[in-house]
């Protein structure tokens, strides 16, 4: 699509957005992992950068969901996905101010899932991010040696308020420093600021919990041989790993069999 946003995708490898520009400016990072055009259902993750589509959880098994690694199929401007327990249309189409992606996930009524535009950016250390002041942000165990208290004892997650949870400064990206922190934020929209560039997230699902997942690595992932990723991923869902979700933490398919949702992507920032 030829407006304020160009985004190509790649329905043959798991749907994955491989570019996101606007105008001069390419928004996704690309990883330099080898594999990624020959994976199948059940193996191992391979990081290839770009905005993955995750569902129905992020972390935990599969991990980064059940969908990146399987062919998707295009009609029109449609590209849908079958997977073992619900299948996931997704629709992009351009807008005056950017561009929309609208979402349709069939399964049985009650099933739980997370998903997550799991987005990748090409950021700066100048980079910051914008989203409500004082919002509630839920932080997981890597960032316990970050914070300005102990983690407590078997705690699956801790919560501050935005930007600084616990002290924890996350609305700017900086510098690599070695470490490498996640954090699902109670928020529906977001905004990203580097130098000129703008690029803003909004998502919209009746009656379904809403946040904006935030993956800052440093050059603190993996263990071995670490690398740059920054993320800033709108979610359906309040957790990383679906199988930490208490009351209210997941997306849940009700009596009509189906979920829909839009993820709205545009340089013009509306962040409170």
């Amino acid at each position: 699509m030829t407006t304020v946003l160009e985004i190509v995708t790649d329905p043959a490898h798991g749907g994955r957005w491989t570019s996101l520009r606007a105008g001069d400016r390419e928004w996704l990072w690309q990883g330099t992992a080898a594999g990624r055009d020959q994976v199948s259902p059940g193996d191992a993750f391979v990081d290839a950068g770009g905005l993955e589509e995750c569902v129905p959880t992020v972390r935990g098994a599969p991990d980064h969901g059940d969908a990146w690694s399987r062919p998707w199929k295009r009609d029109g401007d449609t590209d849908t996905v079958h997977c073992d327990r619900f299948a996931l249309r997704r629709t992009i189409r351009g807008t005056a101010d950017g561009a929309e992606a609208d979402y349709v996930l069939h399964a049985d009524p009650g099933f739980p899932f997370v998903w997550a535009a799991h987005a990748l950016l090409d950021l700066s250390p100048r980079a910051s991010l914008r989203l409500r002041d004082g919002a509630p942000a839920r932080l997981f165990p890597e960032a316990a040696p970050l914070l300005d208290r102990p983690w407590p004892n078997g705690a699956p997650w801790v919560e501050g308020d935005w930007p600084t949870p616990l002290g924890l400064p996350l609305d700017r990206f900086g510098p690599d420093d070695g470490t490498a922190v996640g954090a699902v934020v109670d928020a529906s929209r977001a905004c990203v600021h580097d130098g000129t560039g703008r690029l803003a997230f909004a998502l919209e699902a009746d009656g379904q919990p809403l946040s904006i997942a935030v993956w800052r690595n440093l050059g603190g992932f993996p263990a071995e041989h670490p690398y740059r990723s920054t993320g800033v991923e709108p979610m359906l869902g309040r957790v990383f790993d679906l199988a930490d979700a208490g009351p209210g933490d997941a997306a849940r398919v009700p009596a009509s069999g189906e979920v829909r949702w839009r993820l709205t992507l545009g340089a013009a920032c509306r962040c409170p």
